[in-house]
C-alpha cells in the first residue's frame, strides 16, 4: 500500500487567509465596514509572544484592523475584566481574544465569560458552545473548524455515516470536534485517559483526530487501512540523535508508521497548526457580519 496523502495544512491555511483577504475588501468596499480584531496578552510568557505576534501581522496582512493590548504580569483580574467590557462595546472591535494561560492571579473562566459572546472569536464561551452542541449558528473554536476544513478537503463535504474517533475531551478542541462531526452525520466516539481498549476504538474509525497531549500515542496497527488521521498534538520530545541536545517536535500520532497505512494524514508541524489562525481570521469576519446584520459571504 501507497503511503498516505500528507496533509497540507499550511498552504490550506494560506488560502483560506486569501479568500477572508477577498471577504475583507469586499466588505470594506460595499458596506464601508473593516473587521476589528483584539488581542489581549497578560504576561511575557515567551510562547504567546510569539503566538500574539503572528495573530497581529496575519489580521494586518488581510486587511483587518488589529488592536494589540498588553499587560503587565501583576494586572489585576478587574482590571482586565475592565478592559474587556471596553472592548465589548467598542463598535470598532468585531472580536475578542484573551492570551491564554493567564497568570495565577486571574481566573480564565471569569475572563471567558466576560466577553460577549458575538466576539468571542475563540469560542470558548458557554453560550457558542451551548450553540454548537444545539446545532444554533454561533462561533466555532478555531482548532477543530480548522480540523473539520482539513477533513472535507479530503474526504468531500458529505461525511454522513462515517465512523469518527475524536481521542481528546478538552473544551477547547475534542469536545467541540465531537460536536462539530456529529453535526456532519457521522458516528462520534470521544476517546480519553480511561477509555478501554483504545486501539480497538480506533482501529474501527473512518476519521481518527487525536487531541490527548500523549507523544506518538496512535500506533501503526491501531489505524485502519485508508482512514483520515487528524493530528492535533504537539509535543516537545528528546532527540538523541541531536548532538545538542535540542528537543524535537511530534504530535500524538506516530507519523512514520502511520502514513504507511491511513489514506490522509496531517504532519506536525505544518498540519492542523496553520488552520487555527486562519479560522480566527475568519471567525473575525463572521463575528463582524453578524453584529452588522450582513450575510456572511462564502469561504
Amino acid at each position: 500500500m501507497a503511503d498516505a496523502k500528507i496533509i497540507d495544512g499550511k498552504a490550506f491555511a494560506e488560502g483560506l487567509r486569501s479568500r477572508v483577504a477577498e471577504q475583507v475588501k469586499e466588505l470594506k468596499a460595499s458596506h464601508h465596514l473593516t473587521p476589528g480584531l483584539a488581542v489581549v496578552l497578560v504576561g511575557q510568557d515567551p510562547a504567546s509572544q510569539i503566538y500574539v505576534r503572528s495573530k497581529t501581522k496575519l489580521t494586518e496582512e488581510v486587511g483587518m484592523k488589529s488592536v494589540q493590548h498588553t499587560l503587565p504580569v501583576d494586572t489585576s483580574q478587574k482590571e482586565l475584566l475592565t478592559l474587556i467590557d471596553g472592548l465589548n462595546s467598542d463598535p470598532e472591535i468585531h472580536g475578542i481574544l484573551v492570551q491564554l494561560p493567564l497568570p495565577k492571579q486571574i481566573d480564565p473562566q471569569a475572563v471567558l465569560g466576560k466577553i460577549d459572546p458575538a466576539k468571542d472569536v475563540d469560542g470558548f464561551h458557554v453560550i457558542n458552545a451551548g450553540k454548537l452542541a444545539t446545532g444554533a449558528p454561533g462561533l466555532v473554536p478555531c482548532t477543530p473548524l480548522g480540523c473539520l476544513m482539513l477533513i472535507k478537503d479530503v474526504l468531500g463535504k458529505d461525511l454522513s455515516g462515517m465512523q469518527a474517533l475524536v481521542i481528546g475531551r478538552s473544551n477547547i478542541v475534542g469536545k467541540p470536534m465531537a460536536q462539530l462531526l456529529l453535526a456532519e452525520s457521522c458516528t462520534v466516539t470521544v476517546a480519553h485517559s480511561r477509555t478501554r481498549d483504545l486501539a480497538a476504538e480506533a482501529q474501527r474509525a473512518d476519521i481518527i483526530v487525536a487531541a490527548v497531549g500523549v507523544p506518538e500515542l496512535v500506533k501503526k496497527d491501531w489505524v485502519k487501512p485508508g482512514a483520515t488521521v487528524i493530528d492535533v498534538g504537539m509535543n516537545r520530545v528528546p532527540n538523541p540523535d541531536d548532538p545538542n541536545g535540542k528537543a524535537r517536535l511530534c504530535g500524538d500520532v506516530d507519523f512514520e508508521g502511520v502514513k504507511q497505512v491511513a489514506g490522509a494524514i496531517t504532519p506536525v508541524p505544518g498540519g492542523v497548526g496553520p488552520m487555527t489562525i486562519a479560522c480566527l481570521l475568519q471567525n473575525t469576519v463572521t463575528a463582524a457580519c453578524a453584529l452588522n446584520d450582513i450575510e456572511v459571504p462564502e469561504v
